[in-house]
């Protein structure tokens, strides 16, 4: 069991050092053909960013409306005040379900197609062709997915959590128990810019590593066409891990 136990932890620091190298070398490496670059960089925000907003919308619109059916189920005392819904719903998707529920949407959705990606290339020698070339794989694959990871993941984290208080709101009107203005009256009277601020630090965080991750994973992957489909799903399943990791963490750091 001791064996095991310290064979699994010199194995998690050795894909931490190779993950930090990786991300280390992908951005001191130089860029060839900026056009190119920029163009790559643009698809990438395109897939990662602009194609994941409807589900992302929809995702969100329904985390906004049970949250709402589910406090008005809790507060239903004559001596809690109607605005106390509005004061926990947004706040709640704000601080977290905006960010956390489209992190789990982007792992599912980006974290595997970018280690299928990378992982079929690798497999293919595609990217021991880039290399032969002098480009660097890196900077070239990994460096323009990562950024748009970190640039797109708040823009989503805004429409998440604007569509989420928004079906709140709906949600909580059309219930009959608190009026348009109580909602409001209750989320202006909690809020702070400093949920806003602590919502797009998560976001940058989890855009870095839903993009970050199924890229080293994927850069290393092995075993055939068997090889990219573990790939994908330890892509996946590991970015919603860290997610949740980082999650804690900035918690307990910034709250």
């Amino acid at each position: 069991m001791l064996h095991t136990l310290r064979a699994h932890s010199v194995a998690l620091f050795r894909h931490i050092g190779a993950f930090l190298l990786l991300m280390a070398e992908a951005v001191r490496s130089p860029i060839y053909d900026r056009a190119t670059y920029r163009q790559n960089l643009a698809r990438q925000m395109r897939q990662i960013g602009v194609e994941s907003l409807p589900i992302v919308a929809v995702a969100a619109a329904f985390t906004g409306g049970v949250t709402t059916e589910q406090t008005i189920y809790q507060m239903r005392y004559p001596l809690i005040p109607e605005s106390t819904i509005g004061a926990i719903v947004v706040p709640s998707v704000i601080l977290e379900f905006g960010a956390l529920i489209t992190a789990f949407i982007l792992a599912g959705r980006v974290s595997a197609r970018i280690a299928a990606e990378l992982g079929s290339m690798r497999i293919g020698g595609q990217i021991e062709a880039l290399d032969v070339m002098g480009v660097s794989a890196s900077g070239y694959l990994v460096l323009p997915r990562v950024l748009a990871g970190v640039l797109t993941f708040p823009l989503l984290y805004v429409v998440a959590s604007t569509v989420g208080s928004a079906a709140g709101l709906g949600i909580a009107a059309a219930s009959g128990d608190v009026t348009t203005a109580q909602f409001l009256a209750g989320a202006r009277s909690f809020f702070t810019g400093f949920m806003a601020v602590y919502g797009l630090v998560k976001a940058v965080v989890f855009g870095f590593l839903i993009t970050a991750i199924p890229c080293y994973v994927g850069f290393h992957a092995d075993g055939g066409a068997r090889g990219v489909g573990r790939s994908a799903t330890r892509a996946a399943v590991g970015a919603c891990m860290f997610v949740l990791v980082a999650d804690y963490l900035l918690a307990l750091l910034m709250l």
